[in-house]
């Protein structure tokens, strides 16, 4: 069968970040809307006479110096001379980001940005929006199967090889440009729309994760509280279903609908100026789903992600609605093992912790013994068993002590790991619940008044946290300490 592809588009090179865009941009549209307008003309019962492909754009960078670049960055250096290059989706999503990496990149060497189309063919399920609608019955009606049509994902291109650093490139190139490849980005986005029913455009650089929905009740309180005062900084609301609020200060009318059932991770955003504002996701319980979420919304390349949760508290001197800043983490989720070594320490980054330790200050009010009197930091154990109480306790005890943590819960290791992995800074902040191996368990009445006294100020001071870290430069955020050997340009 002929292969029947749009009219090939010449290289072209750059010294405009904005014209490397622009390029990027017209090339995936171009060939996107090929492949939407085969599979229409399918849908209409017109058969192709051949394969139908086209492909996704690709950006190149060429260095021919070992000059090195202000070793203070944490990106946007290439680091040896050789071929860089990285396919591209969904340029208008990551129209500030390609700017601003394309930029960087100029700024810092002597080189230009090419762009032209790759040789890796865009899937038909990654050319549509998950929200189309095809006529199955049409296409059916055909008997041919549509990858005897139109390419279909292949995992040969959407696996984690360069974020784990397990990518081995030839001498010389071409490295990798950016930490995922376009399949493996459109794959995260159409998995992002399935599990937050909230599209991947609402998504903001700054992520909270929750696993209580009493937090999520929160968030949207004080969301709407302040659309509804015009806000100076949020500009409108997202919930599921991509249902928007819009600031009172806006012209713009509110849409969308709420979905019939609750997905399984929803998620909710207070959207500012270039993302800048603040995504808050119920990941609900576990490990697993710490991991499927970051794993998704790591490829829109956040600037920092924070887990507010609750947790067992491990120590006498601790109460009931303490906090605990993680400083290190104690890894038995398990989830991980295949894509980072357990033997790879997970650091604590300072610039997210020093944002986390400023918040509870302003919001309790607190300083010096005070503060420390209400927030404990120490090292955080992450167990894939919630029933862990029920095991042999003096093996656990042991072995928790030994580790000296003073916290347990089910997903911020899972989620510092995942950030230290992807390159997105990362911090957690809990909050004492309960203290099983003290015997203080939560009663129903007193669990009532702990979530109501503690909920909003857990909340209060993550969206603090978040807010002192917006006022950094990205370059600030993005610590030194997540970069491997051989880094890939792009943050």
């Amino acid at each position: 069968m002929d292969t029947i592809r749009p009219i090939a588009l010449p290289n072209k090179s750059f010294s405009d970040p904005y014209l490397a865009r622009d390029y990027v941009a017209e090339i995936y549209d171009r060939n996107t809307q090929f492949i939407r307008d085969a599979v229409r003309d399918l849908s209409d019962g017109k058969q192709p006479k051949g394969r139908i492909r086209a492909t996704y754009p690709m950006a190149k960078v060429r260095s021919t110096s070992f000059q090195k670049v202000d070793s203070h960055l944490p990106y946007g250096f290439l680091h040896s001379p050789g071929i860089y290059q990285t396919t591209i989706s969904e340029p208008e999503l990551f129209k500030y980001y390609l700017t601003a990496q394309f930029a960087q990149l100029l700024k810092n060497h002597d080189c230009e940005i090419e762009v032209g189309e790759s040789d890796t063919p865009i899937p038909v399920h990654f050319a549509l929006d998950p929200t189309t609608t095809l006529d199955g019955d049409a296409i059916n009606a055909l008997g041919i199967p549509l990858r005897d049509i139109f390419d279909v994902p292949d995992l040969a291109h959407t696996d984690d090889e360069i974020a784990n650093g397990t990518f081995i490139p030839p001498k010389g190139g071409p490295y990798p440009l950016a930490a995922f490849t376009a399949p493996r980005v459109d794959y995260s986005l159409h998995r992002l729309s399935h599990y937050t029913a909230t599209k991947p455009e609402h998504f903001q650089n700054f992520v909270l994760f929750t696993n209580y929905s009493f937090y999520i009740e929160e968030f949207c309180r004080l969301a709407h509280k302040w659309m509804e005062e015009g806000h100076p900084d949020y500009h409108a609301f997202v919930e599921p279903g991509n249902v928007v609020t819009h600031n009172v200060n806006s012209d713009e009318v509110s849409t969308g609908e709420k979905p019939p059932r609750e997905p399984q991770m929803p998620a909710y955003h207070l959207k500012a100026k270039h993302g800048s504002g603040i995504t808050m996701v119920n990941i609900g319980v576990g490990p697993s789903n710490a991991k499927t979420i970051t794993d998704h919304i790591a490829v829109l390349r956040p600037h920092a992600w924070i887990m507010l949760g609750h947790c067992a508290g491990l120590r006498n001197s601790q109460d009931l609605g303490d906090y605990v800043l993680a400083h290190a983490y104690v890894r038995e989720d398990h989830v991980l093992d295949a894509d980072l070594p357990i033997s790879v320490p997970i650091p604590a980054l300072a610039e997210v912790q020093v944002a986390l330790e400023q918040a509870v200050g302003e919001v309790t009010q607190l300083s010096g013994s005070d503060k420390k009197r209400i927030m404990r930091t120490g090292t955080v154990a992450t167990f894939d068993n919630r029933n862990w109480e029920l095991r042999d306790q003096n093996e656990i005890a042991q072995r928790l002590s030994q580790s000296r943590a003073i916290a347990l819960d089910m997903e911020s290791a899972t989620i510092a790991a995942n950030g230290f992995r992807f390159r997105v800074p990362y911090g957690t902040l809990l909050c004492v619940s309960d203290k099983p191996l003290h015997g203080e368990l939560k009663l129903p009445g007193m669990a009532s008044d702990f979530y109501r006294t503690q909920v909003s100020k857990h909340l209060e001071i993550g969206i603090l946290a978040m807010e002192i870290l917006r006022q950094q430069p990205a370059h600030s955020i993005h610590s030194r300490k997540l970069r491997s050997f051989a880094e890939t340009a792009f943050q």
